[in-house]
């Protein structure tokens, strides 16, 4: 099964179904806002529902890593790249409704907006994490800055996963509704939790091996 599945992502049409499919949930807002199929406040459900498939994008492009190496599917790197991507495609489509629909594109205002309201500013933030790792994600940018200062960059995703998950939370709150925020909060627990343990574990197992050593030859 692992090798067939390998063998499916590393197919010409992986990359292709993948675009298609990561882009159903911007091509279905929009029919759905056409048509009038986002109730009685479309505005806010555009504004919700790009944030949500933000979120949504991110856990998938952090769970790629973990799923290719728990379960040897090595072909699924190949569509990191783009899922990273469309992280950003969501969040810009995020930000473009809450600054049309909410703003009216009054600069000012959304600036005022953004330094008075602290979800606001959080959901801010991670964007401007985001756009380097966006502007960065191409071969010749790897090339401009080396493997090591690429991949230090790149860990800031870590960061935007925190703030993307407060200005959710933030964001709840005003509702008193946190159903939806524990399940991505224990989504991205498990998956920082797996990458802290696959970099530390080792080397705590190794220190606490060593410490009862160490005593009994000091005895």
């Amino acid at each position: 099964m692992r090798t067939a599945m390998n063998r499916w992502l590393a197919s010409r049409w992986t990359k292709p179904a993948w675009f298609l499919l990561s882009c159903l949930p911007a091509v279905w807002l929009v029919f759905a806002a056409f048509t009038d199929q986002l109730g009685a406040n479309p505005a806010e459900a555009l504004v919700r529902s790009t944030g949500d498939w933000t979120l949504r994008a991110l856990c998938l492009v952090l769970a790629i890593t973990p799923v290719r190496t728990v379960f040897g599917i090595t072909a699924l790197a190949r569509l990191r790249r783009m899922a990273g991507l469309f992280v950003y495609f969501y969040v810009v489509l995020h930000l473009l409704a809450y600054s049309w629909f909410d703003m009216g594109f009054e600069v000012a205002d959304i600036a005022k907006d953004i330094a008075k309201r602290p979800f606001i500013l959080v959901g801010f933030a991670a964007f401007v994490l985001l756009t380097p790792l966006a502007l960065t994600s191409f071969n010749r940018a790897i090339k401009a800055l080396g493997a090591k200062r690429w991949q230090l960059l790149h860990k800031a995703v870590y960061a935007v996963a925190g703030l993307a998950l407060l200005h959710f939370f933030w964001m709840r709150a005003g509702k008193n509704n946190f159903a939806e925020v524990a399940v991505y909060a224990l989504i991205l627990g498990v998956l920082l939790a797996w990458r802290v343990q696959r970099r530390w574990g080792p080397v705590w197992r190794s220190y606490l091996g060593a410490a009862p050593a160490a005593g009994g030859a000091g005895k």
